[in-house]
């Protein structure tokens, strides 16, 4: 059977998280009383809070003393956003749920810490998932292997015939490096054009018949 399991990245990828990261960082380096660069902003995009938070006291000339408070903050931040809301991506619900109706397993593999990523699970909800694997519970976040290799490792499944749905450079090395059949939908950022990947601009339309093929 091809796909064994489907491999779900959560901000970009099935939700459009992104943008919310966006309000909470922006709003911090204000506080910060200085202004989110863009190309900094662009790096953040597929990596954690805690990175995302260095990189832009780098960028504010702050000292990195100051992370495990500002990351605390915008931890705060970011779980009263969540819990405003967040929108699907186009076709991400629809893949989904047929996943789960046709009895593939599915796994969400995020980089976002459990606190918050379980606040847009129980909006996505959480039986919609066979197992869920946040950037907290490894010892290495994307890009290293080690989410995907720990979500395929869980299902029982051979990750090389996984598919792994991704939309940053961090996400798609990731998933690249475990072995996974890998299909980008850039989101925010742009991949590198030399980035050899299998990528589209949205998952609408995209059916586990499309992913059938890809075995």
């Amino acid at each position: 059977m091809f796909p064994q399991a489907v491999l779900f990245d959560m901000d970009g990828t099935l939700v459009d998280s992104e943008r919310v990261w966006d309000t909470g960082i922006e709003e911090l380096a204000r506080l910060l009383g200085g202004t989110l660069d863009p190309a900094v902003r662009a790096r953040m995009v597929g990596t954690n809070e805690d990175d995302s938070v260095t990189m832009l006291l780098e960028s504010l000339g702050r000292p990195l003393t100051e992370a495990p408070e500002r990351v605390m903050w915008l931890r705060r931040r970011m779980k009263q956003l969540f819990a405003e809301g967040v929108d699907w991506k186009p076709g991400a619900q629809e893949l989904l749920l047929e996943a789960r109706a046709a009895g593939v397993p599915t796994a969400l593999v995020t980089s976002t810490p459990r606190e918050l990523a379980e606040i847009i699970i129980g909006r996505m909800g959480p039986d919609r998932f066979d197992i869920t694997v946040c950037g907290d519970e490894v010892d290495q976040r994307k890009p290293d292997p080690e989410p995907y290799r720990t979500a395929a490792e869980k299902l029982g499944v051979d990750i090389e015939r996984c598919v792994a749905l991704e939309d940053s450079v961090s996400g798609v090395g990731s998933a690249l490096a475990a072995g996974a059949v890998t299909l980008a939908i850039p989101s925010e950022v742009e991949l590198p054009a030399d980035l050899e990947v299998l990528r589209l601009d949205t998952l609408d339309g995209v059916d586990l018949a499309y992913l059938r093929t890809l075995g």
